[in-house]
């Protein structure tokens, strides 16, 4: 019998992150993709299997679950290079968009194929089959359309393939990847349980498992506001709304472009700008170090008043909520923008997450202890009669 692999997999807007087994190993990917062809030129090709694969990604994807089948890709980093790179755009459904399943076959796929997990899936010649149990999840307002249901059964009951042509120390590897199991999870009831419960889902912050919590998780594409009363979330005020840190940065990088005539890569070259500790918002123009903070402040201050209506609006309608706990990685942008708005204003009891890989993985780690969970009630042993007794 094959033996199901744990993996726990966040398909963010910036980029993958996942886990596997028993959290022995991690990823992170760029979310974002370029069409390609089969011979993607290389240079220096006999030193191909010295470089990092994931710096690499070059792969065929086959599965019945994709409307462009098999297609040719560039993934992540590999992808940001090329002229037509795809993010996934605002206003687009993550559960129906081609670009969401080839991330997250590629994710799986390059775990399967680490030299570490050999024991755990069969491999005969230059195929691999890889079985795994997987966690995920959608925005909250994909899983109130019922949208859920339908990304689950594509996945579930197929084989997806992922084929690597020219990528560093896999190439020529193919992964046939099935599913043993696939739970799909509204993304702000899963920050909620990272909150207040660790990877056995013991309760471990006991000051928040009785108070009236929001958390408004900012992404990509949409936010997601959840409303928790008695320990759960009230689906009836849980919202989610389309709008996300995407536009802004965006917009950022193409005043940038038409300003200075700077072209970036993608929208995680914008973030990195904004977020990183030494030259924050600068970037080199033929050479000098110069300023965009005058861009970036506009145009953030400007969204993070679009999130600060949003949380005054549900907090109007939940008047006793005690605090609101902002998560995510558009969250890690804003948190400035929106600890000055709070400041100013209305003065809410709202928190961050200072740690920022704790806020960007967030998701991926409740994926990881509702899919465990989840795994170790399926396996326990059930109780044998007692004998009876003469």
């Amino acid at each position: 019998m094959i033996s199901s692999r744990t993996a726990a997999v966040d398909v963010g807007n910036d980029s993958i992150k996942a886990i596997f087994g028993e959290m022995e190993y991690e990823l992170n990917i760029p979310n974002i993709v370029a069409r390609d062809t089969e011979d993607r030129p290389v240079i220096g090709i006999e030193e191909l299997d010295t470089k990092n694969p994931l710096e690499g990604i070059h792969i065929k994807v086959h599965s019945p679950a994709l409307k462009e089948n098999n297609a040719i890709y560039r993934v992540g980093n590999l992808a940001t290079k090329s002229s037509n790179a795809t993010e996934l755009d605002p206003g687009s459904a993550k559960s129906e968009e081609d670009q969401t399943l080839i991330m997250l076959f590629a994710t799986l796929a390059l775990d399967a194929v680490n030299e570490k997990n050999t024991s755990y899936f069969p491999r005969t010649k230059n195929v691999i089959d890889a079985n795994y149990t997987l966690g995920t999840g959608l925005p909250l307002r994909e899983v109130k359309e019922g949208k859920d249901a339908g990304y689950r059964s594509k996945l579930v009951g197929s084989v997806h393939q992922v084929e690597f042509l020219v990528t560093p120390k896999y190439q020529g590897l193919k992964v046939n990847i099935k599913f043993n199991e696939v739970k799909i999870y509204p993304e702000g009831f899963a920050a909620y349980i990272n909150l207040v419960m660790d990877n056995q889902l013991k309760i471990i912050n006991k000051d928040l498992i009785d108070k009236r919590i929001i958390i408004q998780d900012i992404g990509g594409l949409s936010t997601d506001i959840a409303v928790i009363k008695n320990r759960n979330v009230d689906d009836d005020k849980a919202q989610g709304f389309n709008l996300g840190v995407s536009e802004s940065l965006e917009a950022i990088r193409e005043e940038i472009r038409s300003r200075h005539g700077i072209e970036l890569d993608s929208r995680r070259d914008v973030v990195e700008i904004i977020t990183r500790k030494n030259d924050r918002n600068h970037i080199m123009v033929k050479g000098s170090r110069t300023s965009v903070h005058d861009i970036t402040d506009r145009i953030l201050l400007e969204l993070a008043k679009k999130q600060y209506r949003l949380l005054r609006n549900v907090w109007q309608k939940n008047s006793q909520t005690e605090i609101c706990y902002f998560v995510g990685g558009g969250a890690n942008v804003l948190k400035e923008y929106i600890k000055t708005l709070n400041n100013n204003l209305d003065g809410y009891n709202i928190d961050f997450f200072e740690d920022e890989k704790e806020s960007i993985w967030m998701m991926a780690n409740a994926y990881y202890k509702l899919i465990s969970d989840f795994i170790r009630k399926s396996e326990k042993p059930k109780q044998s009669p007692e004998p009876v007794k003469n």
